[in-house]
């Protein structure tokens, strides 16, 4: 869970031009306290919109237009009181569709009442359903702040692991058992996003992307969704690696197949990535104790454009002795999106026949994988 993102689920290059649909959002809020804004932003395409009101009598609009269905973030600013660092805020979901949407609320943001909107009950219900697993993964954020602060990368890692088994559990009994039991809700497609998230088991999301209703699947956002289910069944575990060309530190070029006999990881990563940079020391002490045994590592980086610098001071700094190379593109990586890559960090493990058998061994995993292999 701790990984960086491109954004939440679809690149932005996937979204072509589609219709619009106007909508107003029109909010009553009664026995506030003392509000300075209102906040309200959105997914729309290849961008996220935002817009602020002041309240006239306790009520606020918003109007506008979105291509598609989203979920939309209200957020409530209240007046900075005496004795706070900062003013309070508050915020909620919900379903914005090209709709008249009223939303209601009395004394907090939290106690609303949304009509109008078609998705917003199973929305509801599936925010229910994850407040099982927030007190956990709460409990793991504050822990890796801490750790954080402390710069113990080793800590950093392991609460990054554990984060992700939570998330999992959670997409799987939210999100998965959702799609199962209401395949045809509007927020079919976007419980089917979350539930794919940034690693896509093809074998798992593709029988759920069938079976969505069929107006759901003429929407831009699905059809990006279904392109990366392309790309992961091509990235999956027992298919063979795709190659690839890109320049090394010195600016030679550098391809995956003149690694082939050995087994190789290929980790994508960046030096402004700190959970990437937290993750670093793992890959170097498993490296060093494989290097010898026909093993190697080649990081793949997506570090911005004249930035060339700071992604050769990291790997100094880090002491990544293996070979390195990057087209400096930021997520727009070549080899990054042949990949599917829209997290970082995230990497592949490729044997000497240049057949893919792991996947994002982060943690003690790389060095309990290598030790079944080599």
């Amino acid at each position: 869970m701790k990984k960086l993102f491109l954004f939440l689920l679809i690149p932005a290059t996937s979204f072509a031009q589609a219709p619009v649909g106007g909508f107003k959002v029109k909010g009553k809020l009664e026995s506030f306290q003392p509000v300075d804004k209102v906040y309200f932003g959105y997914r729309d395409g290849d961008s996220y919109k935002r817009d602020s009101a002041s309240l006239k009598d306790g009520e606020f609009t918003f109007k506008g237009t979105v291509a598609e269905p989203t979920v939309a973030m209200l957020t409530v600013k209240y007046v900075k009181q005496p004795g706070e660092e900062r003013a309070k805020q508050q915020g909620m979901n919900f379903y914005l569709e090209p709709a008249k949407i009223e939303i209601k609320a009395k004394d907090s943001i939290k106690n609303n009442k949304v009509s109008g909107s078609s998705g917003q009950a199973d929305l509801e219900k599936l925010q229910k359903a994850q407040e099982e697993f927030r007190p956990a993964l709460d409990k793991l954020y504050e822990e890796y702040g801490n750790a954080k602060k402390a710069s113990d990368k080793e800590a950093m890692a392991k609460l990054e692991e554990k984060m992700n088994e939570v998330d999992d559990q959670m997409k799987e009994k939210v999100y998965g058992s959702f799609l199962h039991q209401h395949a045809s809700s509007p927020l079919a497609l976007y419980a089917l996003q979350q539930y794919a998230g940034w690693d896509i088991d093809p074998a798992k999301v593709e029988p759920l992307y069938n079976a969505l209703p069929a107006a759901q699947k003429e929407r831009t956002s699905a059809k990006a969704l279904k392109d990366l289910i392309d790309i992961a069944k091509k990235t999956a575990v027992g298919s063979y690696a795709m190659d690839f060309t890109q320049n090394d530190t010195l600016d030679k070029p550098v391809s995956l197949s003149s690694f082939k006999g050995k087994y190789v990881l290929v980790d994508f990563w960046a030096s402004w990535c700190g959970p990437c940079r937290a993750e670093n020391p793992n890959v170097v002490r498993t490296f060093n104790k494989f290097k010898d045994k026909n093993f190697t590592v080649l990081g793949v980086s997506l570090d911005r454009p004249n930035a060339k610098e700071k992604w050769m001071k990291a790997i100094h700094d880090d002491g990544l002795t293996w070979n390195h190379v990057s087209d400096l593109k930021f997520w727009d990586n070549e080899v990054a999106k042949a990949y599917g890559i829209r997290a970082i960090p995230q990497n592949v493990l490729i044997d000497p026949q240049g057949k893919i058998i792991a996947k994002n061994l982060n943690g003690d995993k790389l060095e309990k994988k290598l030790s079944e292999v080599l």
